[in-house]
């Protein structure tokens, strides 16, 4: 249950500042999905060139880097 709680507060974290990153207006919930889902995409694209984050940080790390992503690329969809 705290594993899940820490998830869901990484994923907000990490959904926030890929917002802020990237300049993308939205609320807890749709920043706190971003995150999450970022979460998976950058552990997929960053694992298939052999980099893995570690500890709170790392993931945090991945996770925004998974959420730039997703948002690139939902604005490269929407045009």
């Amino acid at each position: 249950m705290i594993g899940f709680i820490v998830s869901l507060l990484v994923g907000a974290a990490s959904g926030w500042i890929a917002g802020q990153i990237m300049h993308v207006e939205g609320g807890w919930l749709k920043n706190m999905i971003l995150g999450i889902v970022g979460g998976a995409v950058g552990g997929f694209v960053l694992g298939i060139i052999g980099i893995s984050g570690h500890g709170i940080i790392g993931n945090i790390i991945i996770s925004v880097i998974g959420a730039c992503i997703l948002i690139a690329v939902a604005r490269a969809v929407s045009k």
